[in-house]
């Protein structure tokens, strides 16, 4: 057997998110049956974060153990030739040692991008979250600084989540505007079932004026999502990329030069 890592990127929009479902498409039935033609035999991929209903990736990182040998541009390319148009394979190696895709990252990035203009878009209308409000993005900014950190984040877990836990490590959080955007990159060590949604909807709420500066802190105090604000749509939100330790070789997303150094720990 032999493990192949791959990255792969794909719009949501037409999905009911990457877990297989009985009566519903979803991303990794149509990755499983792409490469299980390649392979000859069928193939299980095990992914580095679930996304669920309408999120998008620009970055999911996948492995599966193959039976059959091949190329490995024929993974992708075979790959590629087997996959709806809305799922791209982006690049392939072999695995590294005991790697895998879940339990071997350090740290996970998500994108949420905020259209904020009076008008939608025709053009990004699953792409982004419209907010028609002007939105202050420093206010933003600073709101969410209470986050950053190890916190328990009750406040901003959906009320099914299966965590066993509550709590997490927020590594970086930065609001910023780019012309008629406002973005929301935030990463952590792993993420709670919609806390990025949930993160969302609270800075957004701020940075529309209809919250306080501190209504960040003390949601964290009060450790109820009740209480926590309303959850953002998913069609803003991306899962940007995966940090693994250097010695299996997967090459680092420039975002991550942002982590502090006691993230790196197992590098």
């Amino acid at each position: 057997m032999t493990r192949i890592v791959l990255g792969i990127e794909y719009d949501g929009s037409g999905f009911s998110g990457w877990q297989w479902q009985t009566h519903q498409r979803s991303v990794q039935q149509v990755l499983e049956q792409a490469l299980s033609r390649v392979a000859n035999h069928p193939v299980t991929v095990q992914c580095a974060g679930r996304t669920d209903t309408g999120v998008h990736a620009l970055e999911q990182v996948v492995h599966f153990d193959a039976k059959t040998e091949r190329e490995l541009h024929a993974w992708m390319l075979g790959g590629n030739s087997n996959l709806p148009d809305d799922v791209r394979i982006t690049w392939v190696k072999q695995a590294i040692g005991d790697f895998h895709a879940r339990y071997s990252a350090i740290a996970r990035f998500y994108r949420y991008v905020i259209l904020n203009r009076p008008i939608k878009s025709a053009l990004l209308r699953n792409q982004v979250t419209w907010h028609h409000n002007p939105l202050d993005a420093d206010k933003m900014h600073l709101a969410a600084q209470h986050l950053i950190g190890k916190h328990d984040f009750s406040s901003f877990r959906a009320q099914g989540c299966q965590s066993k836990s509550p709590c997490r490590e927020m590594y970086f959080i930065d609001v910023y505007r780019e012309d008629d955007k406002v973005i929301i990159d935030i990463s952590a060590n792993a993420f709670l079932h919609h806390m990025v949604r949930n993160i969302a909807g609270v800075l957004i709420d701020i940075g529309a004026g209809k919250q306080p500066l501190n209504w960040t802190q003390e949601l964290l105090e009060i450790k109820s999502r009740k209480l926590g604000g309303v959850t953002a749509p998913p069609d803003g939100l991306y899962l940007g990329a995966v940090y693994y330790p250097d010695h299996y070789g997967i090459v680092k997303h420039p975002v991550f030069d942002k982590l502090p150094a006691d993230a790196r720990r197992h590098d």
